[in-house]
């Protein structure tokens, strides 16, 4: 047998994190293609793929909560070139939802870089003679259990920004559970509804046609898109804050020299004009963190979460 001293190790090691990446990359996305996730990552990864100097190609594995894809990604080799996008749902909200899940995100996960956030908007069917959040309290109080909300599925964060609210101002609404905004938004436009949490894209078109209606928006701070949408804080629940946070993730036991090439290339493609101008047309803020950064945000929200859905009582399995 052959051995090779540990100071060549180390060089060979070395090189090969200089030279990275030497092929192309594949970014999973836990979701169908065409949700805000995707659409994301398909606006940053052409331009990642110039900086890197590799093709980077992403990989939709929908379904199952995202259980799936996030898998893949915690099995695969830490060397970089297979990485994830996940929100929320697959890093802080489904660990608490399902009592046996293949992969554990603070452990099996890397964080690389937040690449940005969405807030969500809480919207009204015409026929619910509201026209703000106050209003809105003050009919449910008047009229408990006689509202729905749809959401995109049990423990999704549409679901559990809107117990937050309805725990927060002691009002009672009925939740209906879909398959996605794709069936909830459409349940809204037809009345099957009363309300709901979206984001800005699935609604701004029936906005301008007046079949729905904002009353706020879940974020601490107002969205520069929308300045006259108030936030949940500000009306009423200090501290409300309910967002989507798309960021990119890596398996743990990456090399940190990758993790940090990665990081800061990402940091400077999200902050590129025409990705920018995508973004606010999506209505998502740009961030680009660095890892350390994102860990501390993960790991804020994943004891954020735990104490809702256990005060929600949702649970899957």
């Amino acid at each position: 047998m052959r051995f090779i001293p540990l100071f060549a190790m180390l060089v060979l090691a070395c090189t090969a994190h200089a030279q990275f990446p030497a092929r192309a990359i594949k970014i999973v996305v836990p979701y169908a293609a065409g949700g805000l996730p995707d659409t994301m990552t398909r606006a940053v990864t052409p331009k990642l793929g110039e900086a890197l100097g590799q093709p980077v190609v992403v990989e939709n594995m929908g379904g199952a909560g995202g259980i799936s894809g996030v898998t893949e990604v915690a099995r695969a080799q830490p060397d970089g070139y297979t990485l994830l996008v996940a929100d929320v749902g697959q890093i802080a909200i489904n660990p608490h939802l399902f009592s046996k899940l293949p992969y554990a995100p603070l452990k099996d996960l890397a964080p690389v870089s937040l690449i940005g956030t969405s807030p969500l908007y809480l919207v009204a069917h015409p026929s619910v003679p509201v026209n703000t959040l106050q209003e809105l309290v003050a009919y449910a109080k008047a009229n408990p259990g006689k509202l729905n909300y749809g959401s995109s599925g049990i423990g999704s964060i549409h679901h559990l920004a809107t117990e937050a609210l309805k725990a927060g101002f002691g009002i009672d609404l009925v939740h209906v559970p879909y398959k996605g905004t794709g069936q909830s938004v459409p349940a809204l436009l037809g009345g099957q509804v009363a309300l709901l949490y979206s984001a800005l894209p699935s609604i701004a078109g029936h906005l301008k046609d007046g079949k729905v209606k904002i009353l706020a928006i879940s974020s601490a701070k107002r969205a520069a898109q929308t300045p006259d949408v108030p936030t949940v804080a500000e009306s009423g629940i200090p501290g409300y804050d309910y967002v989507a946070e798309i960021g990119l993730l890596a398996p743990a036991g990456t090399p940190r020299e990758i993790i940090q090439r990665l990081a800061g290339e990402v940091a400077k493609v999200v902050k590129q004009p025409d990705v920018v101008q995508r973004f606010t047309q999506l209505g998502i803020d740009p961030v680009g963190s660095t890892p350390q950064e994102y860990a501390a945000l993960n790991k804020a929200d994943y004891e954020k979460y735990a104490r809702l859905v256990k005060a929600s009582g949702a649970k899957i399995d």
